[in-house]
């Protein structure tokens, strides 16, 4: 029996080269250091991947791992992470979602799979209660999620309770932000981790299982879970989730400058309330729905039910409404809706998708793209029709779609013509929903983020939200007059660096950061009395908080491996030069040199390179690391 509980105790490796798979034990060592899922993910792949590794070669390695909380009763416990070097950066890539497929793998008696090597045809695992196989995927490729889904439950013969996990057209037509999609429509969208799966040409991974989670604390543990239960439930954010979900975040989003409109040209759109939340909810709502273990039930069913967009499933989040819906330009909320379904089917994710075709359309508006490049689509901003067709044309390379395929910085450096300057990306990922103009904390965190721009991987909202007791409790009274003053740059590195180590933790133990960010709802308290009465590990505070600082730094030390160094931490000329011309940001810029030197010195990294100094890493159990360090500009402490 595996020493710690909370874990299946095993790790399904497949090797498709020779379709091969083998159940073997879970390193206990591994699991103390890093915990689970994000923290699992940035070990093995750090230990496997190098600089020469092809993002779509069979050498390279995918993860899906989920964390010690995953399918227990911690509210929100639904997560897995799906992890390898991404074909969109050529770095570090990584992507979560949430669900029940996550939670069932761990009923199936495993807690991640690694997927090696390359299978001459396309294929599927299915895994029935710790009994795997490897069948062929002949008759599902080709095929998008919902098809897919059906035929593979005929197959397996078990209604709805197998869990899936596939990809679609998209994913196996290489398309580098490419989505690993799971129960229909959750998505591991970022980084083209569907892309990497479709090179492996491995279709799906069906799961059922009937295991118990062992738990250590069998007397207490019932209580605490109760106690976590009322105070999610007390949470002033939970009913609004249930109500909206994230989609209320447009209306909020625009109100303080921070929605991107016509590819970041501003920070308000004027039609963001016919996109938003409110309207979403009175003119299409079917009904909330949860994932596995979720008391805020932000998921929703929409439905479209006429017209040339009508669909029924699931409901965008807020940065799809961002980022196909104001980033375009695009106030046809229907569009919007139908847009993120065809996503879904094929498998893309949204936020590179929008912010592609924002990209193509503001170059179309300056004459860079002409009616001949683009095969005749007229693309202006706010051209829906455009957009839906664009989405088809991207999911199977088609004609335009086969240069947007590629992402808009590979898009840019082929085109050329100045078409790079109006790129809204970082280390060659789109920009999701946020405009670091209207919230400098949001600007640190997406230049810092190890898997390109992202806003999650640190996800400082302390300035947004606005809890002077959160800011008291994780930073102390002293900085409360400016860490909470969102257009102000100072302590936000402060922040981004706390969040960051925060946040990867939350990734690590299996559940969603909606609930776990901002106090007073779960914080390192109370994540720790959870992970302590489940596993038994008997873990501190503070090495809790070092868990995080390690993972951090080591998914540092894998781009930095690919060359990433300070000059590669950066934002959009657009956001570091052209003020915000509207709103609560008005003459705004992002103040990045200056949050970045706050940044690199509380990290522990070189100023000049942002390079971790051999101290820093000596200190987090890093010290395998400092081999790959450059020698020339190696700082020196």
């Amino acid at each position: 029996m595996f020493k710690y509980c909370g874990y299946a105790g095993q790790v399904l490796e497949v090797d498709l080269t020779r379709l091969k798979a083998i159940p073997k034990p879970l390193d206990a060592v591994l699991v103390r250091g890093y915990l689970g899922g994000a923290g699992f993910c940035s070990r093995v792949l750090y230990d496997e991947i190098g600089p020469r590794t092809r993002p779509l070669g069979p050498e390279n390695v995918l993860i899906i791992a989920t964390g010690p909380l995953t399918g227990t009763l911690f509210p929100q416990a639904s997560r897995h992470v799906v992890a390898a070097k991404s074909p969109l950066t050529d770095i570090w890539g990584e992507a979560h979602a949430a669900g029940h497929w996550g939670a069932e793998l761990k009923f199936a008696g495993f807690d991640a799979i690694i997927v090696r090597g390359r299978s001459p045809k396309p294929v599927y695992l299915w895994i029935d209660d710790g009994r795997v196989e490897i069948r062929s995927a002949r008759g599902l490729w080709g095929k998008d999620v919902y098809e897919a889904d059906e035929m593979l439950r005929e197959e397996v013969g078990d209604g709805w309770c197998t869990k899936m996990l596939y990809i679609g057209q998209a994913g196996e037509n290489l398309v580098r932000f490419a989505a690993v999609m799971n129960d229909l429509d959750r998505a591991a969208a970022r980084t083209g981790m569907g892309a990497v799966m479709g090179s492996k040409r491995l279709k799906a991974i069906a799961v059922r299982g009937s295991k118990d989670i062992p738990i250590a604390d069998d007397r207490g543990y019932m209580e605490l879970m109760d106690e976590l239960r009322v105070k999610m439930l007390a949470d002033p954010f939970t009913q609004g989730r249930a109500d909206y979900g994230t989609p209320s975040l447009v209306e909020l989003m625009n109100e303080i400058g921070r929605l991107p409109t016509r590819n970041y040209e501003t920070g308000v759109f004027e039609h963001a309330e016919e996109i938003g939340g409110k309207l979403i909810r009175r003119k299409y709502l079917v009904k909330p729905r949860a994932d596995f273990a979720c008391l805020q039930r932000c998921g929703r069913y929409t439905c479209v039910p006429a017209g040339p967009y009508a669909y029924i499933g699931g409901s965008p989040e807020y940065e799809t409404l961002s980022c196909v819906g104001s980033k375009c330009g695009i106030s046809n909320v229907e569009s919007i809706l139908y847009a993120h379904h065809l996503c879904n089917r094929y498998g893309i994710d949204t936020c590179s998708l929008g912010g592609t075709i924002a990209w193509a359309m503001e170059c179309y508006e300056r004459g860079i793209l002409t009616d001949e490049e683009t095969g005749g689509i007229e693309l202006k901003f706010g051209n829906h029709e455009a957009m839906v067709k664009l989405v088809g044309m991207i999911a199977f390379r088609e004609g335009f779609g086969d240069l947007l395929a590629e992402g808009s910085y590979r898009a840019a450096q082929k085109i050329g013509r100045g078409s790079k300057k109006y790129v809204m990306a970082i280390k060659k990922q789109e920009i999701a929903g946020q405009d670091g103009r209207a919230q400098k904390s949001m600007g640190l965190g997406n230049a810092t983020a190890a898997r390109g721009a992202d806003h999650l991987y640190a996800f400082p909202v302390l300035d947004e939200v606005g809890f002077e007791k959160a800011i008291k409790e994780r930073f102390g009274a002293r900085y409360l007059p400016e860490i909470g003053e969102k257009l102000n740059p100072r302590y936000k590195g402060l922040m981004v660096k706390e969040c960051e180590d925060f946040a990867v933790v939350v990734e690590s133990v299996g559940v969603c950061k909606y609930g776990t960010m901002i106090p007073p709802t779960f914080y390192y308290r109370d994540v720790l009395r959870a992970l302590n009465a489940t596993t038994g590990m008997g873990l501190t505070e503070r090495e809790l908080r070092r868990t995080g600082e390690r993972i951090v730094n080591l998914n540092r030390m894998f781009n930095v491996r690919h060359g990433i160094r300070r000059r590669d931490d950066t934002l959009p000329e657009r956001l570091l030069k052209e003020p915000s011309p509207e709103g609560p940001p008005k003459g705004h810029v992002v103040e990045l040199d200056y949050m970045l030197d706050e940044y690199y010195r509380l990290r522990g990294w070189d100023p000049k390179t942002g390079l971790p100094a051999p101290k820093k890493l000596r200190a987090l159990g890093l010290d395998f690391t400092i081999k790959h360090l450059p020698k020339r500009g190696r700082p020196s402490r």
